[in-house]
Formats: structure tokens, sequence, C-alpha cells
């Protein structure tokens, strides 16, 4: 039988990070070991519908690169794929059950049954229904029926648990074998979990729509899945399900129960808790390689029986996979059954890995997706720059990026604003960066630049000249971020020896930017250094700018003295 897994989730509202996280380890199951990955919408309880739901969801999946073989909108040989097209189905394995007597309609009011909940409280019962409507003959039940009258389908519980699996158990000699407890592929054996199931769950509501538990096993029959990964909050339930799949005389698939996913302070992750909506890191530009990537190392373990004989033990040092060694590597067999914070910092570690990685070329569609999301910022934010071509906009973004935890953040004005506009010294930031540098040492330091970083630009097109064998860097705008740091070297030893490296540094960041050279963010971001500055710039612009400070400078030293 070829391996087959789904994602069920419920169109209850937007897509989560455990919700995703349940999709991936499905999906990547599902693509190593060479089957195939089914979505399925469980839309069986009306009164909780969200609109928009199925939409988000199928969108969160795009965007994180999970694509399913067979689902809404792709189709597949077992579909409708959403369950509220599928009640036939329902209803038939439902009248199966009570043809042979593991089922039984009950007409009670929510007013008796709760009557009945509190009467059995009372009496320190465990039992939440007293199986009134099993005492029912069949004559009666069927009057009752003929007149309209609203019931469930409930499963007998007792003969479905205690009469089914025994019979089905004996040996050919009669003896009753011993009882092997149930596995999960992740928790290993279970207790046995019965005694914290309601007393003959319901199959079938009275609008003819079924429960959870009814629609799951009869379409994971239906759609000959072999494997079901989800959330360990279901592990109470498989009692219930691998009951109800003997009372159906079906084989129930592999079962593995992902645990949960906690907030940095151990807390358990909620809805109305931070950040948990997958369209809340496709907002705020997180690239979907990382969290998938993020959420694959949550819970990630040892290889203890690894049978397929993959080295799923060995992750690179900073813990960066791509989607296809994330299929190679990956085992739910392994997975620890402890639960997992989701830290922050390390998204913010494997988003800045990501992002290198596109922009170190090796993968050129990455390349020219960071690229021309950058473009897209950056030309709404400097619309009237006349420095915005895409070779130099891709040229900052690279300087930014190894700087930043997200692409988004190259939006900060201290970060990029200087690269696509002219700076104003006369800010309240270029102020406060030039009282940093004492006025003696202010002019001077420009005096000395310009002279021998500016005007005598050649000088660094002669040396460059000289190592790369170039003539055609003598027009170029750009030099190297090495030889603008020998530069202000032998500036500071020789025509500036005296000043320290934060008076030049800073006097030179106030001339070229106007800023600082650190924004304070959730995570404090650093700019790029004054020798990238200069490249990024180029020659000309740079000695622009220093110009235009110098004659800012005498205006005040002839204002001043006046």
């Amino acid at each position: 039988m070829s391996v087959r897994l789904r994602f069920a989730p419920s169109p209850t509202g937007a897509l989560h990070l455990g919700g995703l996280r349940t999709a991936l380890y499905n999906y990547l199951t599902a693509r190593r070991l060479g089957g195939t990955f089914t979505l399925r919408i469980e839309d069986t309880d009306r009164t909780r519908l969200v609109p928009g739901s199925v939409d988000n969801i199928i969108k969160g999946l795009q965007w994180a690169g999970i694509e399913y073989d067979h689902g809404p909108r792709v189709g597949g040989p077992d579909g409708p794929d959403q369950q509220s097209e599928r009640l036939d189905l329902y209803r038939y394995h439902a009248s199966k059950l009570l043809e042979s007597g593991r089922a039984y309609r009950c007409f009670c009011t929510p007013e008796t049954l709760a009557y009945t909940r509190e009467r059995l409280l009372r009496m320190r019962s465990n039992a939440t229904y007293d199986r009134a409507c099993l005492q029912l003959t069949e004559e009666e039940v069927a009057r009752r029926v003929k007149a309209g009258e609203r019931h469930v389908i409930r499963l007998n519980t007792v003969i479905s648990r205690l009469g089914l699996i025994l019979i089905l158990s004996l040996k050919q000699d009669g003896a009753i074998p011993h009882k092997e407890p149930i596995k999960d592929i992740v928790f290993g054996a279970l207790r046995d979990g019965h005694g914290s199931l309601p007393t003959d769950p319901i199959m079938l509501k009275s609008d003819l729509f079924p429960t959870y538990h009814l629609a799951s096993v009869v379409d994971d029959h239906e759609m000959k899945i072999t494997h079901v990964v989800r959330g360990e909050e279901w592990l109470q339930s498989l009692p219930l399900h691998i009951d109800l799949y003997a009372a159906l005389g079906l084989t129930p698939p592999q079962f593995a129960h992902l645990p949960l996913l906690l907030n940095p302070d151990g807390s358990k992750m909620s809805k109305r808790k931070g950040d948990v909506q997958v369209s809340d890191y496709m907002e705020k530009g997180w690239e979907p390689e990382s969290v998938i990537n993020w959420l694959a190392l949550a819970g990630w373990g040892s290889a203890r029986n690894n049978a397929h004989g993959t080295d799923t033990d060995h992750l690179p040092p900073d813990g960066v996979l791509t989607k296809q060694e994330l299929i190679e590597k990956f085992d739910i067999s392994t997975l620890t059954h402890r639960r997992t914070i989701l830290d922050p910092g390390k998204l913010a570690n494997l988003n800045k890995q990501h992002l290198g990685r596109k922009l170190s070329g090796h993968d050129a569609q990455g390349l020219e997706d960071v690229t021309a999301r950058a473009d897209s910022v950056l030309r709404a934010m400097y619309p009237e720059s006349k420095s915005l071509e895409a070779g130099y906009i891709t040229r900052v973004v690279k300087a930014l990026l190894p700087r930043v935890d997200r692409l988004p953040d190259i939006q900060q004005p201290e970060l990029s604003s200087h690269f696509f506009r002219e700076p104003d010294l006369t800010s309240e930031q270029a102020a406060a960066l030039r009282k940093t540098v004492k006025e003696s040492s202010y002019s001077r330091f420009r005096l000395a630049l310009l002279k021998a970083v500016v005007i005598s630009s050649a000088r660094l097109v002669t040396v460059l000249r000289a190592t790369l064998g170039s003539t055609a860097l003598e027009q170029s705008k750009y030099v190297s971020t090495e030889t603008i740091r020998d530069a202000l070297h032998v500036l500071q030893e020789n025509e500036l020896s005296g000043l320290s490296s934060k008076e030049i540094m800073n006097t030179l960041r106030h001339a070229l930017t106007g800023s600082k050279a650190s924004v304070q963010t959730p995570s404090t971001l650093v700019g790029p250094s004054i020798p990238e500055i200069f490249v990024l710039l180029g020659q000309e612009k740079s000695k622009l700018r220093l110009q235009h400070a110098l004659q800012l400078a005498e205006k005040e030293t002839s204002q001043a003295s006046s």
C-alpha cells in the first residue's frame, strides 16, 4: 500500500503556527516516504465556521511552499475534499453501525441530558450519559423516527468495546489473548484511556452532520490514509477512534500525535496571545523558508529507531535547512514527546541565514525574489529618489540585509534613507551626532579627508588598477572597502594623527549620512560601515556630500565669528 498522509484543518479561523507545523510534518513525511499528501477541509461543525478560512489556509500553505497533491482547487481520486459535501458517506456508515447494534438512536432533549449529567455527577459517577435510549424497543424507536422526532446516533461502546473487540481478538482455542496497548509513533505505548471518554459518544448529530470522530475515521479509511499525524490534543480521543475502526470492521492507520507548542514563557500557545497566525508572519516579511525551518526543528529528536538508514541526527551547526534537506532528514519517529518552546530569537537567526543564502546568488530565483521585494519597498519609500536603478538597489540591499532580521527592516530611515536621498545635516539626529566630536577635530578632519580621500581619489583608483589590472575602474563610481579602510588608516596615522577612531568615523558618518550607526528596534540594527557607505554611494556622490558638509560648517563658522 502506498503511503498517504493528510492535513485536515477546520475552517474556524486563520491558519496558525500549530496548524502549519502539522501540515509541514505530514508533508515532509509524505515526500520522504514517496507518498501523497492531501488537504481535507473538516467543516462539519457548522456553528464555528468562519468565512474566508479555507482561502486563508490555502494561502498560508502556498506561502510556506507546502504543496498538496489532492485537495481543494486541485482535485483528486478521493474527493470531494470538504466534509460537508460527503454527508451521504457518513450516514451510510452510521446506518451500518445501527444495523449491527453497535450504535443506537438517542431522542433525549438538551434539557434531559443536562439533568442527567447533573444527576450522575451528584452520584459521583464517571458516566456522562445514563444510556436511557438504549432501553427503547425497536417499535418505539421506529415510531419516533417516523414521527420526525429529532435525535442523534450514539456509539454503543458496551457492544463495540467489550463485545466486538474481544470477539475479534479470540484465538482459535477460545482463549482471550493479552490486549496490546495502543501505540503512537511519537509517544510510544499508551495507557488505556477509555476511562476519560464520554459515555456512548455521538456519531451523527440531529442535523444529520457527523461529529469529528465518525467523519475523520470514515474519511481516513475512504481516502486510504496510512499515517494520521495530528496534534497532541487528539490523544485523548485515540481510544475512541480505535474502537470505532473496530466497530466498522476497518483497519486503523498508524498514528503520530505532535506535542504542543509553547510560548517563550512556557505557557500554552494561544490564538489570542502573540503572533500565532501564519498571516502575521507573512505580513511582517519573514521568509517562508525560515518559518518552516523553525517549525521543523521544534521537537527534532535523535534517530533512536531510524529504519530508513538516513542521517537524521546530523544537523548543520546553524540549524539552517532547505526544504529539500528537511525532506531528506525529517523522521517523524524521532520526534521528542516533550512540549517545545518556540524561540523567536531562533527564528530571527534562521531568517538572517536564509536571506543570506538567497543573496549569495546560489539560488537565482531566491535572489530575484528578495531584490524584487526590496525594490518595491524602497521605491514606495523614496519615490522622488534619483538613485533607484536596479543594480544600485541590489547592492544596497546586500549591504543592509546582514544587519537586519527581516527584509522589511530595511525600511528603517536610519538604515536606508541616506542611500536614496541627501542627508539632512540640520536634523536633530545629525546635530546629536555632531556633538560627539569636538569642533576643532571636526574641522581638521573635514579638510584632511577632502584632500586625502575625495580630491585625491585618483590615488585609490591607481591602487585598484594595480591590484586588478583593470583600466575600467578609473571611470567606476565604486572603490573597494579594503582600499577605503586603508586610506582612512593612513589618514589617522598622518594628517589626522591625534584624533581617535570614534572622532574620525562619527565625523565622516555625519557628513555622509546625517544619522547614527545604529537604530533601536526590537533588536538593535547596525548600519553599514563607513567604507561600505563609500562603496555604495560611489566616489562622486561621496565627494559632493563631504563638500556640502564642509560648506555648512564654513557658513556656521563665519556666522559665529561675525
